[in-house]
């Protein structure tokens, strides 16, 4: 454990990983440890004074309505799930100066965002060595987020990278054709999107990047995939790791129950509403009682539960945490959290399984709310570490030397017992192949 002092505005930054970290070699040939990259890539973090705490540093997000103006081709997929069918949306960066301008972009879509041309879309595809970055957003966000800007325009204004948002179901203007809109434990998505990236870009590294309840997902993804997946190294910012934790800290504080959980519940409401005659069509769900709930629990309850098959809300929180998914990812894992964050609380924090994994090093922050670290010049810190990190991992790392586990066993327990602990044995089944 390693502290940094803190004092007007300067966070104090906090190191958690095994003492033996994954042994990483070089392309010049030297060998550095995970945590030794993640700690030379993390830079000081000074934020704004003014915004003195985590509830002023959540709230200005709400204020500070500007960002790095990026710009997107959307494309569509069909699910190739047996189950989890329909479709869903993929946003790609792009430079094509044909989007350069506001009012060239897709009225019905978000801002600087049109969807490919059929031309485009046939001619996707390349031999190209570029890496490529796989992000997902925030709950019932989108490729247009701020916070996301922040992080993927240095990225992307460097000419280096490629980059897409895997858009959760029903979210930014998407369409859904069928009655589900996703949560916590939907990686079907992202699984068919990483493998699609691989097939139609086979020399480009592929990297994660999740922020909040994408990092969730990204999380239990990779915990899933364990030493399979085709990502490289991955990052994710602000998860709230044990979804039932972080859901009762919220409960229990006026401000977190009546603002925060009410905030969370109101997009959640909208995004259904845009998506009513479907709901209505291919579920049994009361809409109208849906679209009445105040709070982002009571919608869990109302829509989660009797989507995915929940008795309770607590009971699909329990399940779709991602806090043991990380004692099964076997990648170049870091993880950035504030300990003032009012949404993903501290004490959901997974710091044991932190310990326990020597390809995961959690970085945390004594200040920057949730998904804020605003600083005093107005920029958003954590698109420091993550474009230190990623640039890092891309461009300076022997990827092919990195031991992936695959000959690590991701279980525990006592064999002579014949005791097992698998983390990533849940309570609802979910076939991912079928």
């Amino acid at each position: 454990m390693e502290w940094v002092g803190e004092w007007f505005g300067r966070a104090r930054i906090n190191y958690l990983h095994p003492q033996k970290s994954l042994n990483i070699k070089e392309k010049d040939g030297k060998s550095r440890t995970l945590a030794e990259i993640c700690k030379s890539t993390v830079p000081p973090c000074y934020l704004n004074p003014l915004l003195f705490n985590g509830h002023a540093q959540t709230m200005w997000t709400a204020a500070k309505a500007h960002g790095p103006p990026l710009h997107y081709k959307r494309r569509i997929f069909e699910a190739d799930h047996e189950e989890f069918n329909g479709s869903y949306v993929v946003d790609f960066a792009v430079t094509d100066p044909v989007l350069i301008k506001e009012h060239e972009a897709d009225e019905t879509l978000p801002p600087r965002t049109a969807y490919f041309s059929e031309k485009e879309l046939d001619n996707m595809g390349s031999d190209d060595e570029r890496p490529m970055l796989v992000i997902l957003h925030g709950l019932s966000g989108g490729s247009h987020e701020i916070y996301l800007r922040y992080a993927l325009a240095p990225l992307i204004e460097s000419g280096k990278w490629e980059a897409c948002v895997v858009i959760s179901r029903g979210c930014a203007n998407s369409k859904i054709t069928t009655g589900l809109l996703y949560n916590a434990r939907a990686t079907w998505d992202v699984r068919q999107t990483v493998k699609w990236l691989k097939k139609t870009y086979p020399n480009r590294p592929l990297f994660g990047l999740g922020f909040s309840l994408g990092g969730c997902i990204l999380t239990n993804y990779l915990g899933e995939e364990g030493s399979a997946t085709p990502l490289k190294a991955a990052v994710v910012v602000g998860n709230p790791w044990a979804l039932n934790i972080s859901a009762k800290m919220l409960q229990k504080t006026f401000i977190g129950h009546h603002i925060y959980l009410k905030v969370l519940g109101d997009a959640m409401k909208a995004l259904a509403s845009r998506h009513k005659d479907e709901l209505d069509k291919y579920t049994n769900i009361d809409t109208d009682n849906l679209l009445n709930l105040k709070y982002l629990y009571e919608f869990d309850r109302a829509y989660q539960c009797a989507t995915w098959g929940y008795p309770t809300e607590e009971a699909y929180y329990r399940d779709a945490s991602s806090s043991d998914s990380l004692l099964a990812v076997r990648i170049p894992f870091l993880a950035i959290n504030a300990l003032d964050d009012p949404i993903a609380s501290s004490m959901a924090l997974p710091e044991a399984e932190a310990r326990h994994n020597p390809w995961v090093v959690l970085c945390t922050t004594s200040l920057g709310g949730h998904l804020g670290w605003f600083e005093p010049n107005g920029g958003r810190w954590h698109g420091k570490p993550i474009s230190n990190f990623l640039n890092h991992m891309a461009f300076e790392v022997d990827l092919d030397s990195i031991d992936n586990g695959v000959n690590v066993k991701r279980t525990s327990g006592v064999p002579e017992s014949g005791t097992n602990f698998d983390p990533m044995r849940r309570k609802m089944h979910v076939n991912l192949n079928k």
